[in-house]
């Protein structure tokens, strides 16, 4: 390894190089796919010895000096930005003035110097001052075409702030104004020359549900289509599948199974049972679909879904992880249809105890398919038209699983409230309302389940010590006890200053029910660290979980794909012999949990931009209406607030909070009218109305309905008052 090492730096070192990929640098130093492995590994090691640095996209970086940064630059709308360090920094993220970007453009990779600028507070400030451009974050942009004079631009849509492009050559691909269309660079910003770019691609009318839809896959790079081999192996899969051609499987299809899922689910992967052993135990059974026995490793199905990483759900669409007829057929539980499923068995006591584990390959059938509104209606007493022996089955999974949530909830699992959002569209497809989406009990019931299940699973993996892919959820960090202590307190409740999960069950179930309830389980959100995956053993905190994977969803997530096929291992006895192809080394397994941590949040991105698009371009025929909202976010530039019914947050204008001078005031969490003492503080409710929108920007302008002041305060007068201080000599006479 010292070798390899030497040799990846030796590169780095070099006067001219510029910063490239793991997989190019790995090309130019002609590692053999033998090799590879090992070449991974000097990078990991190089790494951690902080010898160089790690970019997105496996852009390979050297490390910064003592007075330099290396990291992600983000644009504001008002000229200047942030620099976002790879490697944390004691000055965190760098502001950079609007003279000081040098040209870079929102998510580009950045060096630059760290200036001192003096003390506040008693600590040191430092900005940030652009003087390189490592890697263009962007080359490629959507936008609706405008035309202005003689010339052509766009202005890029989405959250960060990009300057408009030039478009040369509007008629090569038939555009018109007012179109939607995908931009490519032909050449960055230079001074005051703006970028120019060539159309490439034109999507629809700007505002139209296809046109909006089909401009978030190109920004976000979404996959659509699968090629020949995946289709060619999904077909021949679904046309090979017979269920009674696996004598080894246990057959449970006389056995009460159901679903549970939204009603426009099409890919069933988990269903239930449940019965009573002779001791009066309860038995769960959790069918999971077996995808693996349709999808080998290192076919052309699972290279193309280790590349997806998971399925996308967007408002009226779905981008699956797997071919439609796999995901939507033989290996979806659709009732009264004989389906391969991996089972997971576990034995609870009345009181939700687990005392014993099992699983198996079995075949089951779905004896129904319910929808969590049809659920929650058997279980609020109105089951006509439903089997007795479903609406039997179905109160007993109330009961136990009331039972796993009560004993959960003793081992610290926190619950946050925080109610999504769906959207209402009309006969066009265009959204006109919004309301709180569904989250009756039978939501929690089947996430009980889920849970258990995922945790069965990683703790059999565990027992054999073997390295598998795990969903982790890290500790919160040292600083969050103090953030939260802070915030809450503002909003009149406590915390001790050790924040342990007791702490945070405490806080949540003293909020329950009171205006502040919201606020403060969005701030407990955004304070904790995400969930990732990854073969790390650090469990998962939010769980109370010591080993936790993701098992329950093969047709959507590749995650449980892999843990599938070591499951498989186990239940043929192998999973204790060496040499074993489905497990992954370690390294490996953290290069996909990267791979995945990252499709997983560009799935999320992607659903929240949609949204937020098809409900701004629904405001912008609501100018002037009021709404409800809660106060989320303070700047010295603006109020965010959060509207719970669109699920959307909106920005106030410090002028528009009224008649004086306003200030943020980060220890108090509060913006403070210098003059009149009012002020806005995180959780505080606000009735607003709404100012404007900008749907490419995807900003919301809103303003208190009353401001806070209405008549401009008088300053103070008298020997309170500071004199102003003049810095110059006196005059000669």
């Amino acid at each position: 390894m010292e070798a390899l090492s030497k040799r990846i730096l030796e590169v780095l070192r070099r006067r001219n190089y510029k910063p490239i990929r793991r997989a190019d640098l790995a090309r130019q130093l002609r590692i053999e796919p033998s090799r590879f492995a090992h070449f991974r590994a000097a990078i990991e090691h190089l790494q951690h010895h902080g010898r160089i640095t790690m970019g997105p996209k496996h852009l390979i970086l050297p490390p910064g000096a003592a007075n330099q940064v290396i990291g992600t630059f983000r644009s504001n709308p008002r000229g200047f930005g942030f620099v976002v360090p790879f490697e944390s920094r004691p000055e965190g993220d760098l502001f950079v003035g609007p003279r000081d970007t040098g040209g870079a453009m929102n998510n580009d990779v950045v060096l630059a110097r760290v200036v001192k600028k003096g003390r506040r507070g008693g600590q040191m400030r430092h900005v940030g001052v652009v003087s390189q451009i490592l890697d263009r974050g962007n080359t490629r942009f959507v936008g609706t075409l405008q035309h202005e004079g003689p010339g052509w631009f766009i202005q890029p849509e989405g959250k960060g702030y990009f300057d408009p492009i030039v478009v040369d050559d509007v008629g090569a691909k038939g555009a018109r104004a007012g179109d939607k269309v995908v931009v490519d660079i032909i050449a960055y910003p230079k001074g005051r020359d703006p970028a120019r770019g060539a159309i490439v691609e034109v999507l629809g009318r700007a505002g139209l549900y296809d046109s909006e839809i089909r401009s978030v896959i190109a920004r976000y790079g979404l996959p659509t289509e699968f090629d020949e081999a995946c289709l060619r192996q999904s077909h021949e899969a679904a046309e090979a599948f017979d269920p009674d051609s696996d004598p080894r499987r246990d057959d449970i299809t006389d056995e009460v199974i159901i679903t549970i899922d939204p009603p426009d689910a099409k890919d069933f992967d988990d269903a239930i049972s449940l019965r009573r052993n002779r001791d009066g135990n309860w038995v769960l059974g959790v069918h999971i679909a077996d995808v693996s026995t349709f999808v080998p490793m290192g076919s052309p199905l699972d290279q193309e879904a280790h590349q997806r990483g998971n399925s996308v759900y967007l408002p009226g669409k779905v981008i699956p992880m797997l071919c439609e007829v796999l995901s939507n057929g033989i290996c979806s539980l659709q009732p009264n249809q004989k389906r391969f499923t991996k089972s997971v068995y576990i034995t609870y006591d009345p009181q939700g105890h687990v005392r014993g584990r099992e699983f198996a390959n079995s075949v089951i059938r779905s004896k129904a398919r319910l929808t969590y509104e049809q659920a929650d209606r058997i279980l609020q007493g109105h089951a006509e038209g439903f089997a007795g022996e479903v609406v039997a089955l179905l109160k007993d999974m109330e009961t136990l699983a009331r039972a796993i949530e009560a004993r959960r909830a003793k081992q610290g699992m926190l619950h946050l409230e925080l109610p999504e959002t769906e959207l209402i569209f009309d006969e066009s497809g265009k959204v006109v309302d919004a309301q709180p989406a569904d989250d009756s009990y039978p939501h929690t019931l089947i996430e009980m389940f889920m849970v258990e299940a995922n945790e069965a699973v990683a703790a059999l993996l565990d027992r054999f010590k073997v390295p598998f892919m795990r969903r982790i959820h890290p500790d919160p960090a040292p600083n969050s006890s103090r953030e939260i202590g802070r915030f809450v307190q503002l909003c009149g409740f406590k915390i001790p200053r050790q924040l342990d999960r007791a702490a945070i069950q405490d806080l949540l179930a003293a909020v329950k029910g009171t205006p502040q309830e919201y606020p403060i389980n969005l701030y407990v959100l955004r304070s904790l660290q995400k969930a990732e995956y990854s073969p790390l053993h650090i469990g998962h905190f939010a769980l109370a979980s010591k080993h936790y994977c993701h098992f329950t969803s093969p047709i959507r997530r590749y995650a449980d794909l892999l843990v599938h096929r070591l499951l498989q291992c186990y239940l043929e006895q192998r999973l204790n012999l060496i040499g074993l192809e489905e497990v992954l080394p370690e390294a490996e397994l953290k290069e996909i949990g990267r791979h995945i941590s990252f499709t997983e949040q560009r799935a999320e991105e992607a659903e929240r931009e949609i949204k937020i698009a098809l409900v701004l371009q629904m405001l912008t025929e609501h100018i002037g209406d009021e709404m409800d909202t809660v106060v989320t976010g303070l700047t010295n530039f603006g109020v965010f607030v959060q509207c719970r019914k669109y699920g959307i947050e909106g920005m106030i204008e410090p002028g528009d909070l009224g008649l004086d001078v306003w200030k943020y005031d980060p220890r108090r969490q509060s913006v403070i009218g210098q003059y009149s003492g009012k002020s806005v503080h995180l959780g505080q409710p606000l009735r607003v109305r709404i100012v404007a929108v900008n749907v490419p920007a995807r900003q919301l302008s809103v303003a208190p309905v009353e401001p806070l002041v209405e008549t401009r305060p008088k300053r103070a007068k008298g020997p309170g008052r500071k004199k102003p201080y003049r810095n110059r000599p006196p005059r000669r006479r």
